[in-house]
């Protein structure tokens, strides 16, 4: 059962956030491949971003534009619903990226609502980096119909679960994951890194962040389909179904969709749909990973 209807600030839709600027270094962008146990060399070396990367400069515009819609109480039950990036070029060490993001629409659903944020990052030049969706969940709250745009569509064909997949990948969460993730991501939520405070949150215990298991998956992407080379991934999307807890091992299923032609938008690219399995229970769901063919 939902609460009572919350309302929504309608006036904050299509509001920039103030731009965030960020310098890109070598060294962070090597301390968060590590922290999310990247094994390709360049990552590693700080010569290109993995792609989750992207979310670390845009991290901290994201939840004040969803909180300009929603009202800001609601901060405690807010959870990252999904996450949808189109990389139009890698990151490099020596950037200087300008983010800022607005909030684009919302509307309730059964179990609670949701805040469409779109982000954009681009250089101070004014090259277009990457683009962001992020869709922030607000348990047990009902906004109503909502209004506004939704984020684009990444949905899994059920019919694909009748060929075999393209790639299996299996992954192990370790147990100082999260403590490695924060620090490097920037992410200090304590339901990653307090025990007592995750259980008062209603959790089995901490949990792992939602794009460090998203950074598992792309670059389990990049191994198997795309050489490891980050530039070939032009877009990355997904679900988050259910938590992942530290010490648990993942198993990330790919499956081709566009085996006739490149998807809409991407020319001389292929789409994989995935998922994300600990044992038999979807943790990441909805997966879309498009790559190119060069």
């Amino acid at each position: 059962m939902t609460t009572p209807t919350v309302d929504f600030d309608t006036s904050g839709l299509g509001v920039w956030t103030d731009e965030e600027r960020f310098e890109v270094t070598a060294e962070r962008i090597a301390e968060y491949a590590a922290a999310t146990n990247d094994p390709i060399e360049r990552h590693l070396l700080g010569e290109i971003a993995p792609p989750v990367f992207a979310v670390v400069p845009a991290f901290f515009s994201m939840a004040p534009a969803a909180l300009s819609v929603a009202p800001v109480e609601l901060l405690m039950k807010l959870v990252h619903g999904e996450q949808d990036f189109h990389f139009h070029r890698p990151i490099y060490p020596g950037d200087t990226l300008a983010v800022r993001a607005k909030p684009i629409g919302f509307e309730g659903r059964e179990n609670g609502s949701t805040v469409v944020v779109y982000v954009e990052t681009r250089t101070d030049a004014g090259e277009l980096v990457n683009e962001q969706w992020m869709t922030a969940f607000f348990r047990k709250v009902d906004a109503g119909p909502g209004l506004g745009d939704k984020a684009p569509g990444h949905r899994f064909d059920e019919s694909l679960r009748e060929q075999a997949p393209a790639a299996r990948l299996l992954q192990h969460i370790d147990r100082d994951q999260t403590f490695r993730y924060s620090p490097a991501s920037g992410d200090p939520m304590p339901i990653h890194l307090d025990d007592e405070i995750a259980k008062m949150s209603g959790l089995p215990g901490i949990i792992n962040h939602g794009l460090c298991t998203m950074a598992f998956t792309s670059w389990g992407a990049l191994t198997e389909l795309a050489d490891g080379r980050t530039e070939r991934l032009k877009r990355l999307a997904v679900r988050f179904a259910k938590p992942v807890l530290p010490e648990q091992d993942i198993v990330t299923r790919f499956w081709a969709v566009s085996p006739s032609g490149p998807p809409a938008g991407h020319k001389d690219s292929r789409a994989y749909a995935y998922e994300t399995t600990v044992s038999d229970d979807l943790v990441i769901k909805d997966g879309l990973a498009v790559i190119s063919d060069n």
